[in-house]
């Protein structure tokens, strides 16, 4: 199967992000929004839309 050596140092990176957390979400979700609170960056939000059809939602 090919591989992209792009898309496997970005899983390396996760993987080591998601080591120094031992796998703990909570954590890792909260270093992630500490980061975003330090960066210089504008990050937005969005509600999510809901589905006018739920017909829509039960595709066979």
């Amino acid at each position: 199967m090919w591989e992209d050596p792009i898309i496997e140092e970005v899983y390396q990176a996760r993987q080591a992000h998601s080591n120094q957390f031992n796998n703990d979400l909570q954590a890792i979700y909260q270093d992630l929004k500490a980061q975003e609170r330090k960066s210089k960056k504008k990050f937005v939000s969005y509600l999510p839309k809901l589905l006018k059809d739920v017909s829509l939602l039960h595709k066979t």
